[in-house]
């Protein structure tokens, strides 16, 4: 598998759905020293999920991006377009209950490019609360 691209574009974040897709996208993220990112088929509903830790130990992430995520995350549950029970980090995210893949993809993207940093594509798909 070739490294995702940063920022990765919604397109390109891996489907991995099933034990063998997961376990191959996880793995080439630790290959490569790169955030995991991917997402997963759950019968009607997608589920989006980032890990950190492929990255490696060089790999930091600012309190205030960790904090922008969270309120993203916390966002989308009070808009119920994730379900409860997400992970807020600061390590591992994860969101059930994303009812497109198109919108999952998106959101995907937007949170693997949080992760390195650059915060714009998450404003553009969650945008803050008036």
């Amino acid at each position: 598998m070739q490294p995702l691209p940063v920022p990765c574009p919604a397109p390109l974040v891996p489907y991995a759905t099933g034990t063998n897709a997961f376990h191959d996208a996880y793995r080439s993220a630790m290959a490569h020293k790169a955030v995991f990112v991917a997402i997963e088929s759950e019968s009607r509903q997608w589920t989006v999920k980032a890990d950190t830790l492929t990255a490696g130990p060089g790999h930091t992430v600012a309190d205030a991006v960790n904090d922008a995520i969270r309120a993203a995350i916390l966002h989308l549950i009070d808009n119920r377009e994730a379900d409860f029970g997400a992970y807020t980090g600061p390590v591992y995210f994860m969101m059930h209950g994303v009812r497109s893949e198109e919108r999952a993809r998106e959101l995907a993207a937007a949170l693997h490019a949080a992760l390195y940093g650059d915060l714009e594509p998450l404003a553009r798909a969650v945008p803050p609360a008036p």
